[in-house]
């Protein structure tokens, strides 16, 4: 297939056909690499937040964490400033 890049402001981009999309299983997040070259896009089988719960699962293995603010801190956020 041939195509022409497209302006989009200050970049360039390309117009796909909703048929290629389909058979490429793509309906919004793509993942892109370069290698040699070449850019592929293939449709993205990552999740927002994919993986997060298995990285809290070992940091808690090691121990608690040391909280980056001190619980000893007052946080009143309705108090009245002094």
């Amino acid at each position: 297939m041939h195509t022409h890049l497209i302006t989009i402001g200050n970049s360039k981009g390309l117009r796909f056909s909703r048929t290629l999309l389909e058979q490429c299983g793509i309906t919004e997040d793509v993942e892109i690499d370069v290698k040699n070259n070449e850019i592929t896009i293939k449709a993205s089988s990552r999740k927002p937040r994919d993986g997060w719960e298995n990285m809290f699962k070992e940091a808690y293995s090691k121990g608690k964490p040391e909280m980056l603010i001190p619980e000893s801190i007052g946080l009143d956020w309705d108090g009245l400033e002094e």
